[in-house]
């Protein structure tokens, strides 16, 4: 019984570990998505905001 105990948390805690992982990988691929907008709007949103200030 007590081998059987040490297996189910065993399995319990690569599934916390696994879970982190997924996380990670996931708020990874935010931060790219993130990054890659900025890189492509950036300047778009410069140019915007010099056109505003020079209207004014």
């Amino acid at each position: 019984m007590k081998l059987i105990l040490q297996i189910f948390v065993g399995l319990r805690e690569a599934s916390r570990g696994q879970t982190m992982t997924e996380y990670a990988l996931i708020l990874s691929a935010v931060a790219v998505v993130v990054f890659l907008g900025y890189q492509t709007m950036g300047t778009d949103i410069t140019t915007l905001l010099t056109t505003i200030d020079g209207q004014l």
